[in-house]
C-alpha cells in the first residue's frame, strides 16, 4: 500500500522521549511540566464524573464553557466571540488545526509555514491535498522575513500558519507583524490560520498580539488555543478555535466526523474553574520565573542562550563548542550525559541548522537545577570543533 506521508516518521518528541527513557536521562525534550494539575479543578473533575456527567457533550462543546471563552476572549482581547457560532471545543489543538485544514484547503492549495514549524502543520496540510509552502524564519531573532513572504504568495496560496508564541523557538509577534499580516491576507485574500496555544505565556511586560484583536483579521482567522498548556494537563487534551461563523460550520462539520465531542465531565469542570481570571493571569510572570531561574542556573556554560519571550521552551546555541550537527549532539548528550532535548533542524522542511537545542522550562527548579548541572558538567574537549556529521 502506497503511504500517503511517505517521508513521515515517528515524531522528534516521541523519539527524544523514549531515548531519554531507554538511558534514564533528565527529559527536557517533549513540552510538558512535571509539576501537578491544581488540586481545585482535579476536585471539580471528579465532582462532575461523580454527578453523572459523563455521556456526549454536545458537539460543539458545552455552552457554559464557550460562554466561558467568550468571555475570557473579551476581557484580553477587547473581542467578546459570539459562544454559539464562533466557538468550537476540541479534542486539544491538534485536532483543531486538522479540522482547519481539512475543512478549508483543498487540492493543491498552497498553505505558507514559517519554518522552524511544529511538525503536526505540514503533514496536516498534505493529506487535505494542499502543498505546503516553507519560509525560513530570520536566525537568530526568528522574525518574519517580509520581502522573502510577499514574493512566496502566489494565485494559488489559500491560507498562512502563524504561530505565537512560537514553538519551538520562543519568539513573539508584535502588534506591527500582525498589521503587516492583515494587509497582505486582504490583498491577496487569505486566510490565517494562527496558533496561539502559548498565548497566556508571554515575558517581559510585552502583550500577546492575538487575530482576534484585530478586526481586519478576525474574518478570516481561525485562532486556535490549548486549555492543556494553560492548565499544566497536556495530557487531557481539550482545545478550542475561534472563528467567523461561517468558517466555523465547516470546522465542525470536520468535527462532527472525527471525535464528535470532548470529553464531557473535564468541560463541565473546566466551565466552572476557568471563570475566575485568576487561574490563568498568573501565566506569564510564573513562567517568566522559570526561564529566568533557568537561565541564572546556566550561567557560566559554553551554552549561549537565544532568550525566549513566550512559550516555556528555552532554546541554546552550542556553536562555540562544536559544530556537530544537532541531532547528532542531541542524541550524544542523551546517551552520554543524561540529558534530552530537542534539536532544532528537524522543525526545517530544508534542514537549516543553526546548532541549537530547545530545552522545556516548564518544570519545577529542582528539575531546572539538575538540567544546568548536567549541561555544565559537559566536558569542552568531548567534541571535536570541526565535526560536521
Amino acid at each position: 500500500m502506497e503511504s500517503k506521508l511517505p517521508t513521515f516518521g515517528t515524531s522528534i518528541f516521541t523519539t527524544m522521549s523514549q531515548l531519554a527513557t531507554h538511558h534514564g536521562a533528565l527529559n527536557m525534550s517533549q513540552g510538558f511540566p512535571d509539576f501537578p494539575v491544581n488540586n481545585e479543578l482535579i476536585d471539580q473533575v471528579h465532582h462532575y464524573m461523580k454527578a453523572g456527567k459523563n455521556q456526549y457533550a454536545p458537539s460543539p462543546g458545552l455552552p457554559e464553557l464557550r460562554q466561558v471563552i467568550s468571555t475570557m476572549n473579551a476581557e484580553m482581547y477587547g473581542h467578546e466571540s459570539d459562544p454559539h457560532d464562533e466557538i468550537t471545543i476540541f479534542s486539544g489543538a491538534t485536532e483543531a488545526l486538522y479540522a482547519t485544514f481539512s475543512a478549508l484547503i483543498g487540492q493543491g492549495d498552497e498553505v505558507i509555514l514559517f519554518d522552524p514549524a511544529y511538525d503536526s502543520y505540514d503533514p496536516a496540510i498534505r493529506l487535505s491535498g494542499g502543498v505546503p509552502v516553507h519560509v525560513n524564519l530570520n536566525f537568530p531573532s526568528f522574525d518574519i522575513p517580509w520581502e522573502l513572504l510577499e514574493s512566496s504568495i502566489t494565485a494559488k496560496t489559500r491560507a498562512i500558519v502563524i504561530n505565537n508564541p512560537h514553538n519551538p523557538t520562543g519568539a513573539i509577534l508584535n502588534e506591527n507583524d500582525l498589521r503587516r499580516i492583515a494587509e497582505l491576507a486582504e490583498k491577496h485574500n487569505l486566510l490565517i490560520i494562527s496558533d496561539e496555544v502559548y498565548h497566556n505565556m508571554i515575558f517581559d511586560e510585552s502583550r500577546h498580539q492575538s487575530v482576534l484583536s484585530f478586526q481586519e483579521l478576525r474574518k478570516r482567522s481561525i485562532a486556535i488555543f490549548s486549555f492543556g498548556k494553560t492548565l499544566h494537563a497536556t495530557g487531557w487534551k481539550v482545545g478550542y478555535a475561534v472563528a467567523s461563523p461561517q468558517i466555523t460550520r465547516e470546522l465542525r462539520k470536520v468535527h462532527q466526523i472525527t471525535t464528535f465531542s470532548v470529553n464531557t465531565p473535564l468541560q463541565y469542570a473546566l466551565s466552572e474553574f476557568m471563570s475566575e481570571a485568576d487561574h490563568y493571569n498568573y501565566l506569564g510572570s510564573f513562567f517568566q520565573s522559570k526561564r529566568d531561574t533557568f537561565l541564572n542556573y546556566m550561567e557560566g556554560s559554553f551554552f549561549k542562550p537565544l532568550t525566549s519571550k513566550g512559550t516555556y521552551f528555552q532554546l541554546l546555541s552550542y556553536a562555540s563548542l562544536t559544530n556537530l550537527l544537532d541531532e547528532k549532539m542531541a542524541n550524544h548528550m542523551t546517551e552520554i550525559n543524561g540529558i534530552a532535548s530537542i534539536p532544532i533542524s528537524v522543525f526545517y522542511q530544508d534542514k537549516t541548522d543553526n546548532h541549537v537545542l530547545r530545552f522545556c522550562f516548564a518544570k519545577e527548579d529542582a528539575t531546572l537545577l539538575k538540567a544546568s548541572e548536567l549541561l555544565k558538567a559537559i566536558p569542552q574537549d568531548q567534541f571535536i570543533a570541526d565535526v560536521t556529521t
